[in-house]
């Protein structure tokens, strides 16, 4: 199972979906506090880049101080937290949109649940092909 492409993107998308849940509870919590920027967690197009391929012609990094142009394996994929600060929601300053946040929690749930029955799958596929029932 290491040496399985498909359950490493498995990995890194479970990862990625697991710091978005913190990131929007953490919204949830501060709610109500004066000033408090959103985060939002992206990694979905890093993720795409590597399973499809890069759209744009990727540089060739020849020496190890090169910055490469985006990720060159799933293990490179970071998700990024990111503060969003140009929405603002109420006078105080807060953007956080419970209703927003609930959507992404909930959409969040869904992705998360259908990666965790994928893994189940697998490992059902893996245990058939060494027990052979």
């Amino acid at each position: 199972m290491m040496g399985d492409f498909n359950w490493k993107v498995m990995e890194k998308n479970l990862e990625g979906l697991a710091k978005r849940f913190e990131a929007t509870s953490r919204n949830m919590a501060n709610a109500n506090t004066p000033e408090f920027a959103r985060r939002n967690v992206s990694f979905e197009e890093q993720l795409r880049e590597v399973v499809d391929g890069p759209r744009r012609l990727p540089m060739t990094v020849t020496d190890e101080g090169h910055i490469p142009s985006g990720p060159l394996a799933v293990g490179s994929v970071v998700p990024e937290e990111i503060k969003v600060y140009d929405e603002k929601y109420r006078l105080d300053g807060n953007n956080v949109d419970p209703e927003r946040e609930m959507a992404v929690m909930s959409q969040t749930r869904m992705a998360y649940n259908a990666m965790t029955r994928f893994a189940a799958k697998k490992s059902s596929l893996y245990r058939l092909v060494i027990g052979g029932r």
